[in-house]
């Protein structure tokens, strides 16, 4: 049901649980901008992992079925190779970009 047709009803909305409910959830009722950013980041990043992951699976399958093949073999060390060097790239942007945070936060004292 909509929040409007909850309130055109007359009904309260902490009367329907949806508050604790979403605290149960890990939702927080009032959530901040840096926690939103946050949680887009985490889940960006996971989902990075998982594209690396993909590519050195479908890598790995090129390199078992080359069947002596040495140019598909060479194919198949470069995007594994060109893979893990993408998410070392990220990994590293995420690390200097969360020090540089750290940093500006204990500076500016926030």
């Amino acid at each position: 049901m909509k929040l409007a047709k909850l309130i055109a009803q007359g009904i309260d909305v902490t009367e329907t649980g949806l508050n604790e409910t979403a605290l149960n959830a890990g939702y927080d009722k009032a959530g901040s901008l840096t926690a939103t950013i946050g949680s887009i980041i985490q889940t960006a990043l996971g989902f990075v992992g998982f594209v690396v992951f993909a590519f050195i699976l479908f890598a790995g399958f090129q390199w078992m079925t080359a069947g002596g093949n040495e140019e598909q073999v060479a194919k198949a060390k470069t995007m594994i190779k060109n893979a893990i060097i993408g998410f070392v790239i990220i990994t590293a942007a995420y690390a200097i970009v969360y020090f540089v945070t750290a940093e500006l936060m204990n500076t500016t004292g926030a």
